[in-house]
């Protein structure tokens, strides 16, 4: 393969991209090992290297499990309900998920037109109507939004809930309804949608999420801190020996040492 060849792979942008890591993790991790190494011996400066490393993944583990940044899971979702999570007749009584057909007289909390979870709720909505083509793009509106459930526990008197490891389920129940197709005009700003009162509402149970957003972070420390927990050992085992041996004290290392 002449040298022209080789100029013209193109090394974007994966390849580059592992390369780039791959030689930098050698350099730094390298160079550390190499500079500690030449003082304390080889195998030494392998467990000081490793136990420095594994303790910078701990201690940054540590603090995404605490704030829920760095590397990620799942974010929490609205995801449909089952078995049933579209009601088009609008009769949520003989759909099984109410029994009195009122949300409010059941423990839903009806949510105010500005609150987020509002949006959150009917953006979740849209997305499942219009991928179960019950309805198209502009062809609804939502009407309300009904929230239920989602209380942590157990609790230390009414406030105190960092003990609250677990969680009740969490419901949204949005209420939406056909609208009066309008004609647009080119030049013109477009026209509010009128409802459709002769057609039936629909409603869209949902339930919440709570996704793994901690669970990466989670991993990394417990694995890291086990290793490091070892390591430690490790190189404390070796000072024992090291000072039995210097003391006079010869102690014969088991297999594998």
């Amino acid at each position: 393969m002449s040298i022209a060849t080789i100029l013209a792979l193109s090394w974007k942008p994966e390849l580059r991209g592992i390369i780039v890591v791959m030689i930098g993790f050698v350099v730094l991790c390298g160079s550390v090992y190499l500079i500690v190494g030449s003082n304390v011996g080889a195998r030494l400066g392998f467990l000081v290297a490793a136990s420095g490393l594994v303790g910078w993944l701990f201690v940054m583990g540590v603090i995404w499990w605490i704030y829920g940044i760095g590397l990620k899971g799942r974010e929490p979702s609205w995801k449909p309900a089952d078995p049933v999570a579209i009601v088009n007749d609008g009769d949520l009584v003989s759909a099984g998920i109410l029994n009195t057909g009122d949300p409010l007289q059941e423990g839903y909390v009806r949510l105010a037109d500005e609150d987020p979870k509002r949006g959150q709720a009917v953006a979740s909505a849209d997305e499942i109507l219009q991928s179960t083509d019950t309805f198209a793009a502009g062809e609804y509106t939502a009407l309300a939004v009904y929230d239920k459930g989602g209380e942590r526990y157990p609790k230390l008197g009414d406030s105190i809930d960092f003990l609250a490891f677990r969680h009740k389920p969490r419901y949204a129940l949005v209420e939406v309804q056909p609208v009066i197709p309008v004609l647009t005009e080119p030049g013109r700003a477009p026209l509010t949608p009128a409802i459709d009162a002769s057609q039936p509402k629909t409603y869209v149970l949902m339930i919440r999420d709570l996704g793994s957003r901690r669970q990466p972070s989670i991993v990394l420390t417990i694995g890291s801190g086990i290793i490091l927990a070892i390591l430690c050992w490790l190189m404390n085992r070796r000072d024992d020996l090291v000072v039995a041996n210097r003391s006079g004290k010869l102690v014969k290392a088991p297999a594998g040492a």
